[in-house]
């Protein structure tokens, strides 16, 4: 053997070697077939549907998130109205993306139309249509759109936080695909997801909002009959806790202004601890950035002596009367036990949902039907290729041999990144699989035909191995790039199972350049070395 070829075959063995340490680990003596197999199978990452575990689809409620920040492009608009003197009659809130304005004065029409355009770009104004007089202020549907983008971006990156923060391994959060407001939660190996739904369920949608009505009202009926059926403009009733001794724990209802304070979104950390008045129960203490302590601290000095309500997901949590300025710091109290005030303090900060979601969709996979899936998958993997070794071998005689060798590193190459960079394998990853053993077979006749096509012409073996070699060579590089090219929009566009499906036919793909090429031009090298030039090559 050359020396040339000798530093070939002592690369390919190293290879050879990080792939057996990728797959089952530094071995220890005595070493049994049950310890490689636990080895084996603690270095591969399962994906849902081999190893089991839960999936669920989400809808995000985008009509929630435009609604709002109409809400507060409302109460904006009214407070620089007074600060402007504009006079104007009443300013309804008509829809998610509409305000109508009653009653400007002629003499300040100019100024109020100003007044929009500079301070309130998102929204267009006109002449209020049919019998509504006054102006009619509407979202800009370019600005709609991004709010429902936005959402979802923020949606998915939250609720890949709180699972994050749940310590589950290899979860996939991604779009559905199939809708713009879904998102596909995949939890590999939970089979009981109760918890996890609760957190992504949880919108931790918290607001800070004033309480109109001091003392709360026994039923809604009740708050409703309060008011002669008629709630005031810019309130809301929302139910709660009781906090007084002769209805506690019974559910009242509070009247709230609609505008929150602050919001979910302007907090900057949140922590668990004691409740000091409430020995055996939990709080959550948080802090709030710069720019919401400056709104937080002078409306708290104002409104000493009335009620805040502190509410999460539509629901009061608690309603304390304010005793005196809070600027960045406060409480959210309330009998809280430990876990579920943990659970908060990390629905908290793991970001504010910009919109509630709704639970569609949940099916969880057993991990029997996992392993059912893992061995049909195998035995199919493992009949295509003994049916290809067999093919090739009759073929191609041995040369095939070389070509079996080819192709079983390529799946040992494949497995051990896998194992060692923790890519998921999923089902559509075994067929992924199965589609590289393909492309080296594919790989492997193009070459083993332009050889015997050379041989045909009266070259000697060596010329016709080379020539072979070199011909072969663009045709692989061209149909494997153009494969590459394939698997990487999947990756990019697709959702978990394609996803697996790419990322093992790109592995697969490139292991099969090193295998069809490299190694297998050492097999026939050093065969030739072996050979005499009057023998036949069998191929």
């Amino acid at each position: 053997m050359n020396q040339n070829l000798k530093w070939k075959a002592i690369f390919i063995l190293i290879v050879v070697l990080i792939c057996f340490y990728g797959l089952f680990g530094l071995p220890t003596f005595p070493t049994s077939w049950s310890q490689l197999v636990d080895n084996f199978s603690g270095r591969m990452q399962l994906g849902l549907d081999l190893r089991g575990g839960s999936h669920l689809v989400l809808q995000v409620q985008v009509q929630e998130a435009i609604g709002t920040h109409c809400d507060q492009t409302h109460d904006e608009l009214i407070d620089q109205l007074h600060k402007q003197d504009i006079t104007v009659g009443e300013v309804d809130r008509l829809s998610n993306t509409q305000i109508l304005v009653k009653n400007v004065t002629p003499s300040q029409t100019g100024a109020f139309q100003s007044l929009v355009q500079d301070q309130f770009p998102d929204f267009s104004v006109g002449p209020a249509a049919g019998e509504q007089s006054g102006f009619l202020l509407t979202m800009k549907p370019t600005v709609v759109s991004d709010i429902e983008q936005r959402t979802m971006d923020q949606s998915l990156d939250t609720i890949r936080r709180r699972i994050s923060g749940l310590g589950l391994k290899e979860p996939n959060v991604a779009p559905t695909g199939r809708g713009q407001d879904e998102i596909l939660v995949e939890l590999p190996g939970e089979g009981d997801p109760t918890r996890a739904k609760q957190v992504i369920q949880a919108g931790g949608q918290l607001k800070f909002q004033l309480v109109l009505d001091d003392n709360p009202y026994p039923s809604e009926a009740a708050a409703l009959a309060a008011h002669s059926g008629v709630l005031p403009p810019d309130s809301q009733l929302l139910p709660g806790t009781s906090e007084t001794g002769d209805q506690s724990g019974g559910q009242v209802w509070y009247l709230l202004n609609r505008a929150p304070i602050i919001t979910g979104a302007d907090l900057r950390d949140a922590e668990p601890g004691p409740n000091p008045q409430q020995p055996g129960f939990y709080e959550v203490h948080f802090s709030v950035s710069t720019a919401a302590a400056k709104r937080f601290g002078p409306f708290t000095g104002s409104n000493i002596g009335h009620r805040m309500a502190v509410v999460l997901d539509n629901q009061v949590q608690s309603a304390p009367v304010i005793n005196g300025r809070i600027d960045d710091q406060g409480e959210i109290e309330g009998t809280f036990t430990q876990d579920s005030a943990k659970d908060l303090s990390l629905i908290l900060n793991a970001g504010a949902l910009p919109a509630s979601i709704k639970y569609i969709e949940e099916r969880t996979i057993g991990p029997s039907l996992g392993a059912d899936s893992i061995r049909e998958g195998v035995q199919a993997s493992v009949a295509s290729l003994i049916a290809v070794w067999i093919f090739l071998v009759v073929y191609y005689r041995l040369s095939g041999i070389n070509a079996v060798v080819a192709l079983l590193l390529n799946l040992i190459i494949l497995i051990a990144f896998m194992a060692i960079s923790g890519a998921t394998l999923t089902l559509p990853g075994i067929a992924g699989v199965v589609l590289t053993i393909g492309m080296g077979v594919d790989s492997n006749v193009l070459v083993f035909e332009r050889i015997r096509e050379e041989l045909r012409n009266g070259k000697a073996n060596p010329s016709a191995v080379d020539i072979g070699f070199d011909k072969a060579f663009l045709t692989i590089i061209d149909t494997h790039i153009t494969t590459l090219v394939s698997a990487a929009f999947l990756f990019l566009f697709g959702t978990g199972p394609v996803k697996g499906f790419a990322i093992t036919l790109t592995i697969g793909l490139l292991a099969n350049l090193f295998t069809s090429v490299y190694v297998s031009r050492v097999i026939f090298d050093w065969h030739l070395s072996r050979m005499t030039r009057e023998a036949e090559l069998s191929i």
